[in-house]
């Protein structure tokens, strides 16, 4: 009985289930907690914006709440532009990786040979600073989308197969032989069994492969370049315009929360019966 209680919740191998966040459950957020969340956020911009003016810091140095809300306001038309083009190197990178990564992910739990060749280029990938390789690829790309597009996917794409790898894995092979002994082939089995259960893990792949991607893309236009959000942080840094520069901060952490929210509802609404 006790042996029971303690397995109960594992997988198959042993390990435990439901690691993945859109497979643990969420109870809906309540209006109290939803109005306690802005009350603390106003209250932390409130006391941001007392403190800041009693001690007289200088916007140079840090800028006060309503400062940069005012810079926000004024500099969008200037900003969104940039946050364009972002949003273009980010899109293309990440459809790249993404695609490149589920196949490779396929492609290695499906064949373990494939796994021993791919997996210490997958490493040097993982290991090495893409940023990095964003002065070489300008020199032989130019100060275009084309260097970024590329720095991007080689950021997202082993994060996404790495997860998805992990995902395709996690099956129960009692289900797999079970498929077999049905006469089911290596393709349907990998549609209507792996495929389907490693869904939380692929989307887990796909909101980090996404976040690294958004960060690659900044990085990539603060080194070089004439255009994006990274540009416009390194400009407004230049000229100590630090309410501009805070308000571009603003925007890339809405876009980082964007694309959690996005996966987690993806997640929740076709990865949630895992639970």
């Amino acid at each position: 009985m006790a042996s029971s209680r303690k397995t109960r919740g594992r997988g198959p191998d042993g390990q435990l289930a439901n690691m993945s966040a859109f497979a643990a459950r969420s109870g809906r957020s309540t209006q109290t907690e939803v109005v306690v969340i802005v009350s603390v956020a106003f209250v932390i911009i409130a006391l941001a914006e007392l403190l800041l003016r009693a001690m007289e810091v200088p916007h140079y140095v840090l800028p006060p709440p309503s400062a940069i809300g005012a810079a926000f306001l004024t500099d969008f038309p200037h900003i969104l532009p940039h946050l364009g083009h972002t949003l273009v190197e980010l899109l293309g990178g990440f459809a790249i990786g993404a695609s490149v990564g589920l196949i490779l992910a396929a492609v290695i739990t499906q064949f373990p040979f494939v796994e021993k060749i791919i997996t210490p280029y997958i490493l040097l990938l993982v290991t090495t600073p893409m940023l990095a390789l964003v002065p070489l690829l300008i020199l032989y790309f130019g100060f275009g989308y084309t260097p970024r597009i590329i720095a991007v996917a080689l950021a997202s794409g082993p994060m996404v197969m790495i997860n998805s790898a992990t995902g395709f894995r996690r099956v129960d092979s009692a289900k797999i032989d079970l498929a077999r002994s049905y006469g089911a082939t290596t393709l349907q089995i990998f549609w209507k069994i792996r495929a389907p259960m490693a869904l939380p893990m692929i989307l887990v792949g796909l909101m980090i492969g996404a976040i690294f991607g958004l960060l690659t893309a900044v990085g990539a236009e603060m080194v070089g370049g004439g255009f994006g959000l990274g540009n416009r942080l390194t400009t407004y840094s230049s000229m100590i315009q630090m309410p501009q520069f805070f308000a571009v901060i603003i925007i890339l952490s809405v876009l980082g929360t964007l694309i959690y929210v996005i996966f987690f509802l993806i997640g929740k609404k076709w990865a949630s019966w895992e639970a």
